[in-house]
């Protein structure tokens, strides 16, 4: 197409020229930090999670270091209108994460305000959800939870106000017996996750576990 030649798509690391539904080139891959955590057993999520609430799995797909590539391409997914990139950061999850018997009942991304996604145009999590849910059989759902109150972006708060997440988060409608698998983009604090874990543990006979694009060291 003409735009592709005008317009082509480069690698966020190295600038040069890939294919169209790429992130970045062959040289370039090998930069990104994959965590490499199991599922299954400890790792510093889960540490991180069980301070704040019962957890029983969890999952992070790569570091979110300082000025690396992998923060650069978190910021691709959410600041730069590339929603494709999350199909791309959901076919690398599923490169390296095995439920095996431990699969959850249903995926549940975090939520934006409604004012927030119609500023951005997408939630930056439900094509990576989605894309989850067909290739495991999960089905998901983006109503189950809403967000109560606009607020800045995470990446614009100082750690103060990020732990300001008081009734954030409110279900819409009743849950319980179910294993919730709650996904969200970067793993910073905790606060987030945590605030919609004890919505849904407090609403029933609910487990929580927790995948995470990036985990914020």
């Amino acid at each position: 197409m003409i735009l592709d030649l005008l317009f082509p798509n480069r690698c966020l690391h190295c600038n040069r020229i890939i294919e169209a539904d790429l992130l970045v080139c062959d040289l370039c891959f090998g930069q990104i930090h994959f965590t490499h955590y199991d599922y299954s057993k400890n790792n510093p999520v889960k540490e991180q999670c069980k301070l704040s609430f019962p957890v029983e799995n969890t999952y992070a797909l790569i570091q979110f270091e300082e000025d690396s590539l992998s923060r650069k391409i978190i910021h691709e997914l959410k600041y730069s209108n590339r929603e494709i990139t999350g199909k791309i950061l959901a076919e690398w999850t599923i490169e390296r994460l095995d439920f095996r018997e431990l699969r959850p009942d249903l995926l549940l991304s975090v939520p934006l305000h409604p004012k927030k996604q119609r500023e951005r145009g997408y939630n930056q999590l439900h094509l990576y959800t989605e894309v989850l849910s067909k290739y495991y059989e999960i089905p998901f759902d983006h109503q189950l939870i809403k967000r109560n109150y606009y607020s800045k972006a995470q990446a614009l708060k100082d750690k103060k106000h990020r732990l300001e997440t008081i009734n954030t988060f409110s279900l819409t409608k009743p849950i319980t017996g179910k294993h919730i698998l709650i996904i969200d983009d970067v793993f910073t604090t905790g606060t987030t996750v945590s605030s919609i874990a004890w919505e849904i543990l407090n609403a029933g006979d609910n487990k929580v576990s927790v995948l995470v694009m990036a985990m914020d060291v």
